[in-house]
């Protein structure tokens, strides 16, 4: 893992107004780090910042984007950018992440769309990457997305995901469900996309339920209890790269707090489960 990068460890949720205040009332910390998409909270100012700014100060906080649009053919949002970066300067927040696709070009999209896999798209993305790490002075993270066409593909997905992270030199954060979700629709092994990616590489991972349209079609929703062979892909990812922070994504269909909390426990016992193995092996 990158520590420079994402300097966390343990179990993550994601930060949802809806249940900020029965958090902050519990006696305990029941995650060790939270996560929060900042384009929800840069401009928001009165109470609701000041409980961003407490929670801020409480949780190590990381930034999950939503609209930076790596892939997109349009020029980059600079001034956004610029507005990121004293966001992420003002609350002290040292990872910020990003999804490997586009979401604009004349516009919001308002969905994933999927980059082509291409030699020329690798050269495309990371040179913007590199564009976003030089205005953000900070490495970034980019997330594996869930796609359901290849439009123009030339190479398997995995080797365009390693191609864009090495010559962008960035981190990656490996989404679990993904890889899962993209296996069963795509028809490749799951196991053998989580061996390949570099474990150096890897800032922190997102595990997430999903909905089940067809046998043979899974659609990433974010919006359902995760099942149990993504726990199992989760504990392959820690055996062959170590325990890695791991945060829970759960956007639509929330739960209560409590089965939230439940989920992200389970995802603290598959970490110590493995390193009580790895521990008797040593």
């Amino acid at each position: 893992m990158n520590t420079a990068s994402c300097p966390l460890f343990g179990a993550g949720l994601g930060l949802r107004r809806s249940f900020m205040d029965e958090l902050d009332a519990l006696e305990h910390k029941p995650t060790d780090f939270l996560e929060v998409a900042p384009e929800n909270w840069m401009e928001i100012g009165g109470l609701l910042g000041k409980k961003f700014s407490h929670f801020a100060q409480k949780y190590p906080i990381v930034c999950h984007g939503l609209s930076l649009s790596i892939g997109s053919p349009a020029p980059l949002d600079e001034h956004f950018l610029i507005r990121l970066k004293k966001f992420l300067d003002k609350h002290n927040i040292p990872c910020y992440s990003e999804h490997l696709s586009y979401c604009s070009d004349d516009g919001h999209l308002y969905d994933l769309m999927p980059i082509p896999f291409t030699e020329e798209a690798v050269t495309h993305v990371a040179n913007r990457i590199q564009r976003v790490q030089e205005i953000l002075e900070r490495r970034i993270v980019m997330e594996n997305v869930s796609y359901y066409a290849a439009p123009g593909q030339e190479m398997p997905e995995i080797d365009f995901l390693n191609a864009v992270i090495k010559l962008a030199d960035c981190d990656l954060l490996l989404d679990v469900n993904n890889v899962y979700v993209n296996s069963i629709n795509h028809n490749y092994n799951a196991e053998d996309y989580i061996k390949s990616v570099p474990s150096e590489r890897i800032a922190y991972i997102h595990i997430a339920g999903h909905y089940d349209e067809a046998d043979d079609l899974k659609v990433d929703t974010h919006g359902a209890d995760i099942i149990d062979p993504v726990w199992d892909l989760l504990q392959t990812t820690y055996q062959h790269h170590g325990v890695i922070p791991t945060l829970l994504e759960r956007d639509f269909n929330i739960p209560s707090l409590n089965s939230l909390i439940n989920e992200v426990d389970q995802i603290r016992h598959h970490q110590s489960e493995w390193e009580q193995r790895h521990v008797a092996t040593i």
